[in-house]
């Protein structure tokens, strides 16, 4: 299996760069690579390809601290999409709390709390976990 299209919603131009170039230099995951700097962003561009009724992004990682609209409010919004394949979404933060964990539990496509940065051995966790339907948490 390998894993087409990668979303990253992040606000941070560092931990962007940093995933993109783990996502570059790993086997698993294709080179096409959607980046949006904020949840608004990131909604009105995935809800207009599901509109045009084109391929949603295999993997997203969203940041839950964003300017405009936070990684929540996107979340609220992306489950009301009526997708035939949605996509599975990593949380991706630097600050991952109980109740933050216990909050991600309420959306169908949230997989996993990802803490940051992102890195190279958790994105073969990532693949795997993918590929067998199981949690990433060691």
């Amino acid at each position: 299996m390998k894993i087409k299209t990668v979303c990253i919603i992040d606000d941070d131009p560092i931990c962007v760069y940093g995933t993109k170039i783990l996502l570059n230099h790993n086997n698993y995951f294709g080179s096409d690579i959607m980046v949006f700097e904020d949840g608004y962003e990131a909604l009105i561009n995935l809800t207009s390809l599901a509109e045009k009724g084109e391929s949603m992004p295999d993997v997203i990682f969203l940041d839950l601290n964003m300017p405009i609209m936070n990684g929540w409010n996107f979340l609220d919004e992306f489950e009301k999409l009526s997708l035939e394949v949605k996509p599975q979404i990593f949380i991706v933060s630097s600050y991952i709390g109980a109740d933050e964990i216990l909050r991600s539990k309420k959306y169908s496509t949230v997989r996993d709390f990802i803490s940051k940065p992102l890195l190279a051995d958790t994105l073969i966790k990532i693949y795997n976990s993918l590929s067998t339907n199981s949690s990433i948490a060691s």
